[in-house]
């Protein structure tokens, strides 16, 4: 089949996976995207899925539901939803959830023509949580993409953030991707990346976790309230504990991320000591939230101030569409292979 735009990027988050094409009736960029969630329930509900017209995958014996839908049938059936992925990677052992990210992966890609370049993104590793398996991650998403019919590029999730967002400084920038499970960082300059990690405790989830420990609600509960919830977390007072607690941590998780991205830099300072004034980009679903650019530049001049940052930086601003920014970063590349 002919395509007049092929290449696809592919954004595997730990919220939701983003592809990004080229929409050949406008020539702009079109996204597909899917929650990275799904449910499972026994056999005898199938009747029940065919009646809400609810599709659902059979896998080890058991009906699986994943997507937006997933969140629906965990309502009826007063059940969590569960996530492949954990803190952004996949775990080796976790083979039914490998299943799972093979049709979440084939669902947002859809068809493919001969010998499309697929970029994908990969989280670096974190820093605070050395244990994790980036390897094994990046390798089985390769396998699983190549397996339908794309030629396979892992590249870092940041990263493609800068090739997004800097074009107009020569693709030069600072990246800070806060998703749901990581906060991934890069640096690069004229295309070629300097710096990169990513923070386990700078992801979405934490703040999630840490405020439902603190007030005794759910983590659920607290990622609608901080997603959905209207308040600003920039304000002193909030409306209840809940805003209260999840203001506070967001506050925390920005202050960490900006330690850990200040102490790095310093730790290599003559490795990017040239470097011009470049910008820093915030991206991430988590930055979404009301208020979180106000806490962060605020946090941002506070480190300055006290410690000085160790490179210059031109601006600070959020990416234009920070849930698509990564995989649009990836499709520039995509496209560039077939050009």
């Amino acid at each position: 089949m002919a395509n007049k735009y092929p290449g696809v990027g592919l954004d595997i988050g730990t919220m939701n996976f983003v592809s990004a094409r080229i929409d050949p009736s406008t020539g702009k960029p079109a996204f597909k995207k899917i929650t990275d969630a799904y449910i499972e329930l026994e056999v005898e509900n199938v009747k029940t899925l065919k009646l809400s017209n609810i599709s659902y995958d059979e896998v080890d014996d058991v009906l699986v539901v994943t997507g937006e839908k997933s969140f629906q049938m965990a309502n009826l059936f007063k059940q969590e939803v569960q996530r492949p992925l954990s803190k952004g990677l996949i775990s080796p052992g976790a083979l039914k959830a490998q299943k799972i990210l093979n049709n979440l992966v084939f669902s947002v890609l859809d068809v493919n023509y001969d010998s499309e370049h697929c970029f994908y993104s990969v989280p670096s590793n974190p820093v605070d949580l050395p244990e994790q398996d980036v390897d094994f991650h990046r390798e089985l998403f390769r396998r699983i993409i190549t397996q339908h019919g794309y030629v396979a590029h892992p590249t870092n999730e940041a990263l493609a953030i800068i090739y997004s967002e800097c074009t107009d400084t020569n693709f030069s920038g600072l990246a800070m991707s806060f998703g749901a499970g990581l906060c991934n960082v890069a640096l690069a300059y004229n295309t070629v990346m300097g710096l990169n990690f990513s923070i386990a405790k700078g992801g979405g989830d934490w703040v999630d976790s840490h405020a439902a420990t603190a007030t005794g609600s759910s983590a659920a509960r607290m990622c609608m309230l901080k997603e959905r919830g209207g308040f600003d977390l920039s304000k002193a007072s909030h409306e209840s504990p809940e805003t209260d607690a999840i203001a506070l941590y967001v506050r925390t998780l920005i202050q960490n991320c900006l330690k850990s991205l200040s102490d790095k830099l310093r730790k290599d300072k003559s490795d990017h000591s040239l470097l011009d004034n470049i910008p820093l980009i915030v991206s991430g679903g988590t930055s979404l939230a009301q208020g979180f650019m106000d806490v962060f530049n605020e946090e941002f001049e506070n480190i300055k101030k006290t410690k000085g940052f160790p490179i210059s930086i031109s601006e600070v601003r959020q990416a234009r569409d920070p849930l698509n920014a990564v995989a649009s970063g990836l499709l520039v590349l995509a496209r560039n292979e077939h050009s």
